[in-house]
């Protein structure tokens, strides 16, 4: 997890703790400010509205150099105005306070009183989705149960950056850079250090009387079972919370100053979450918004689970190729299997004399021969290549969806042995990756594909193993995919060479057009370009000249120039550079460099130089 942008300590410092305000600067006033001056009447007043004595009014009465800060029945405050709406009868305790070079400083708690019951502030729908309005009651559970299972939500935690709120979250308001705006949408099965399953308790509000709140910790003996109120700001989207803290984990009990300090992210009839401060120094984590996922009990009691997904969970197209075309050849020892709808594997066969004991032998060098090769045309879209158990190709398109099916645009099937010959996709047209394998150094190695039967609740998988140019079988290395037309060449720095710009951040233009994906563009090995020139020749450049690629990835290491080759005229030529056991990552420079060819070259419009191939291993 990673902050997206930090600010001044000041504004970390106020943030921490009134995480449900954030105002666009924070003025700080003289340090000659204390505490027995800021007194109602003087520093500030509380007034009733005279048309409704529950709309009451916090106003500043200090200098404008000044920041007010209120804490308040429903939240806290910086504004210089603040405006209460409180439903229910009953004595209401205010801190006005202000920032001076010195830091904060409060007065002395003020109390105001509330003598009758609106119900026109209690009638928004946040308070009946809270609490299911006026004279009823409403429970809510952490939505993780002692089996493990979320019902609603990946994980009954997620983290936000500190100026998140109901408007980044619900409304979907993007923030102005530079806010501390962020999201780690952490799923349970795989973060399970965030907190063990467990019945961690109810949360139950109500409005009988009040605006009343009840919370049994069942995972923190020490608070027990709490019996608190609560006010609700509809405007702000924001809670707080009396003598009760929300239901929580006992592993961050003690990394949040105030519990009652709350914003709410999203609330429905059925699913709410809720943010409190992470303080950065009570956990050594750094400030951040931990939201907690509920979900009512309502829904608790009437869910049912839905079918078990595969324990796959990246990204189809992206795993299955990138700006590079991908051969997937599938596995001489374990070619496919059966699984169970959440990808557990139905047979333990692990070798092909697995396969014949069980009577379902296959032919080897039919298995060898099959093989899947994708090229990434679009976010979610691609071409391939199937070569099937006789060594026959089938081209064609594919897309993937969300669910990481593949949906070909074609029924693929082939043969394993003489008389066995298997349908691959379903009836439309469809696999969906099930099961992911990595490689020691944690890189994806393999793929299981999976085919739903139509009547079992089973998938027949397809293993297909990644080709790599240590493979045996990859030697020849992956193939880039580019878009040819918008590599530049020319006497593109007037010095006199034919340069083939592929990609340069400071070159004549592929920056801002560029022919391929160079942020994903990556190579442990080397890089070749195969080019062919036409024209040249007759053009003038009878001579023999030096070509080699000049290559420097986004952090210059590697980076230089490759072997030279010698060109002689039109013809189709290969160039390489080899990274030295760097892996480079990314572009900053990617030409072909023929040294002294345009010079000779009388009309450059004449010549053509176009690249074929781009090949890394």
């Amino acid at each position: 997890m990673k902050k997206i942008s930090k600010i001044f300590a000041l504004f970390v410092f106020i943030t921490m703790m009134f995480a449900s305000c954030t105002p666009d600067s924070y003025e700080l006033g003289a340090i000659d400010v204390k505490a027995e001056d800021l007194v109602e009447g003087i520093a500030y007043k509380i007034e009733h509205d005279a048309s409704n004595p529950n709309i009451v009014y916090l106003t500043s009465l200090m200098e404008s150099k000044y920041t007010p800060v209120w804490s308040h029945p429903q939240g806290r405050s910086v504004k210089s105005k603040v405006k209460l709406e409180i439903a229910f009868p009953g004595t209401y305790e205010v801190k006005f306070g202000v920032m001076t070079r010195g830091g904060l400083v409060y007065g002395e708690p003020v109390s105001f009183e509330i003598d009758d019951f609106y119900a026109g502030f209690v009638s928004d729908a946040l308070w009946t989705m809270l609490s299911g309005g006026v004279d009823n009651e409403k429970t809510w559970y952490l939505d993780l149960d002692a089996d493990g299972v979320s019902r609603y939500f990946t994980g009954p935690l997620y983290f936000y950056g500190t100026d998140d709120s109901w408007e980044t979250v619900t409304n979907g308001v993007t923030l102005p850079e530079g806010s501390d705006s962020w999201s780690w949408q952490a799923d349970w099965p795989g973060n399970k250090w965030m907190m063990d399953a467990a019945n961690f308790g109810t949360m139950t509000f109500n409005l009988k009387g009040g605006a009343n709140v009840t919370v049994e910790h069942l995972t923190i003996p020490s608070r027990g079972t709490e019996t608190g109120t609560y006010m609700l700001s509809v405007e702000e989207h924001t809670m707080r919370i009396v003598d009760a803290s929300p239901l929580h984990d006992t592993n961050r009990d003690g990394q949040v100053i105030d519990w009652g300090d709350i914003k709410i992210l999203s609330l429905t009839e059925n699913t709410m979450q809720l943010g409190v401060l992470r303080d950065a120094a009570l956990s050594g984590e750094g400030a951040c918004l931990l939201v907690y996922n509920y979900i009512s009990k309502d829904y608790y009691d009437n869910w049912e689970p839905g079918e078990p997904e595969p324990p796959y969970t990246g990204n189809a197209n992206d795993d299955l190729t990138s700006t590079f075309t991908k051969k997937w050849k599938m596995s001489v020892e374990t070619p496919y299997n059966w699984t169970e709808l959440d990808g557990t594997f139905l047979n333990n066969w692990s070798s092909a004399a697995d396969y014949a004991s069980a009577g379902y032998d296959y032919n080897q060098a039919m298995i060898k021969n099959i093989s899947l090769s994708m090229t990434k045309t679009g976010e979610d879209t691609g071409n391939y290549i199937f070569t099937d158990g006789n060594a026959a190709e089938i081209k064609g398109s594919y897309e993937t969806d969300e669910k990481n099916n593949i949906i070909f645009d074609q029924d693929i099937s082939f043969v394993i042995s003489g008389s066995q010959k298997l349908s691959t996709t379903t009836k439309d047209k469809a696999l969906r990756i099930i099961r992911s394998e990595t490689n020691e150094s944690g890189e994806l190695s393999g793929l299981w594909f999976g085919k739903r039967d139509e009547t079992k609740e089973e998938y027949m998988v397809y293993h297909f193993e990644l080709v790599t140019s240590g493979s045996g079988e990859g030697n020849e290395g992956t193939e880039v995919s580019f878009d040819a037309s918008k590599i530049l060449y020319g006497d593109l720095e007037g010095k006199g060479n034919l340069r083939i710009e592929i990609y340069n951040e400071y070159g004549a233009g592929t920056a801002s057009n560029p022919p391929l994906d160079k942020d994903n563009f990556s190579f442990a090995g080397s890089v070749s370009v195969t080019f062919t020139l036409t024209g040249a020749t007759n053009a003038g450049a009878t001579g023999s000249y030096d070509a080699s690629i000049y290559f420097a990835d986004a952090d210059w290491n590697p980076q230089g120039n490759g072997a030279v080759v010698n060109v002689n005229g039109d013809g189709t030529y290969t160039v390489q550079f080899n990274s030295a056991g760097t892996t480079a990552e990314g572009i900053m420079v990617f030409v072909v460099d023929i040294v002294g060819m345009a010079a000779d070259i009388t009309d450059m419009s004449s010549v053509k130089a176009t690249v074929d191939k781009i090949v890394v291993k």
